[in-house]
């Protein structure tokens, strides 16, 4: 290796040494910012020409990505705030143009760890970094999230309306040695369609035969006046431990079997009762569970009716009262009535080589062909993270580890300083031959 040649291959070296002071410098400003991922530096023998008696080389310094490396996660106050423990990304949205209060996005798919979501004024859920989570968009009618395509959360501020009371439950004990005529009530509260309450009695009374009540379905009229009957039935409880067959069932004023204790194929006992609430006419189911069950409504000892509990759906208009995030995804709106509604559940995106995706501003990654093909899939599942609600995955750096590695690489940087001086001594001395 001639003087000249020696003379590039230390350029060289500080060249490479400076890309990893570079990287380093990075990594230490990073060392606070949400997902950040290190660069590390790799060096490369570079052989430019070789021989059995030539030898021309240098070292070419190469930027390694950390991305699948696991940063702390760390508990805020915050619960909208992410973070993604084991493989994976966030899918993520750029805004790229607003006006007359919708906003336009980057065509291009991004991902991100950082997971420090907040609910902007147009109720997109965005980082730190102005990303906009994306998500799966859930049915309300059937709870299930639509795992096709992902898009930009959007939290709908509106308030809830009201919703009438379609079916009540009941689960209560009716006292096998009861005489005939033994009571027993309970009261419910239904909602009518302006989301306002009304009661409903419930009232049993034993009859004649063994295992048989009736059970009389009224609507107390406002101001103690007369009460409207909305349905009288007859409950004839089954044995426990009879032969297959020998069933329970709910008779009504007609004598109609109307539901069944069905030991072979159990079904929970369901009476229709119609009333008018509110001025308006409103079927409701009332559940009395089925055979074999303690949650609904049995028949064993016992001296009086014991009531365990009595529910029923529907509820009130309420206003938006906040939005928050579950360790399983989902996105939950929550009202003031003490309501609440899924809207959207995150899923994680996952490749095969999480190290060869496009480093974007903003802690954000694209995809490239080297990282493989997409995954996009439930939180926990084909191998994917798990993700912590209320908290952020800081940068995966390591500040002692930084400053160890600073010192090496400023070493080495002054010691191919000190090869390109004496090279250019030689070549003086070489020159001053001529004199």
């Amino acid at each position: 290796m001639s003087l000249f040649n020696s003379l590039a291959t230390a350029v060289s070296g500080m060249n490479a040494q400076g890309r990893a002071i570079a990287n380093i410098s990075d990594n230490v400003a990073n060392s606070q910012t949400t997902g950040y991922k290190r660069l590390d530096t790799n060096f490369e023998d570079m052989v430019v020409n070789a021989g059995t008696s030539r030898f021309t080389g240098g070292v070419v310094a190469n930027t390694v990505a950390t991305n699948d490396v696991q940063g702390t996660i760390s508990q805020v106050d915050n619960p909208l705030a992410m973070a993604i423990s084991g493989r994976g990304f966030f899918s993520v949205a750029r805004p790229i143009a607003s006006a007359a209060g919708e906003t336009s996005f980057d065509s291009r798919a991004m991902f991100t760890r950082a997971g420090d979501f907040r609910m902007n004024s147009e109720g997109y859920l965005q980082n730190g970094s102005g990303d906009v989570l994306q998500g799966w968009s859930v049915d309300p009618a059937t709870g299930r999230p639509d795992a096709t395509r992902l898009s930009p959360i959007r939290i709908d501020r509106a308030g809830l309306p009201p919703e009438p009371t379609e079916a009540v439950t009941l689960s209560a004990n009716l006292p096998a040695g009861a005489a005939t005529g033994a009571r027993g009530s309970t009261q419910a509260q239904v909602f009518d369609q302006l989301g306002n309450l009304h009661p409903l009695d419930l009232g049993w009374t034993r009859g004649a035969d063994d295992n048989s009540w009736t059970l009389a379905v009224t609507r107390p009229a406002p101001g103690g006046g007369q009460a409207a009957e909305l349905g009288t039935f007859t409950v004839n409880f089954g044995t426990n431990g009879a032969p297959a067959g020998t069933i329970g069932e709910v008779l009504d004023g007609a004598g109609n079997t109307v539901g069944r204790f069905d030991p072979v194929n159990p079904a929970n006992a369901l009476l229709n009762v119609t009333g008018n609430f509110g001025g308006t006419d409103q079927a409701i189911d009332i559940d009395l569970g089925r055979f074999g069950s303690t949650q609904g409504v049995t028949q064993y000892g016992g001296a009086a009716y014991e009531l365990r509990s009595v529910s029923r759906d529907g509820g009130p208009a309420g206003a938006f009262a906040s939005v928050s995030t579950q360790a399983d995804g989902k996105v939950v709106v929550n009202y003031d009535n003490g309501e609440s509604r899924t809207v959207a559940q995150v899923p994680v995106v996952s490749f095969a080589d999480p190290d060869a995706l496009e480093r974007l501003d903003g802690q954000a990654f694209a995809a490239t062909q080297e990282a493989g093909r997409q995954q996009v899939s439930a939180i926990g599942a084909n191998g994917t993270g798990t993700l912590q609600a209320g908290a952020v995955e800081g940068a995966n750096v390591d500040i002692a580890a930084e400053f160890s590695k600073l010192i090496v690489a400023q070493r080495a940087y002054s010691a191919n300083t000190k090869l390109v001086t004496t090279a250019d001594e030689l070549l003086q001395e070489t020159v001053n031959l001529k004199r």
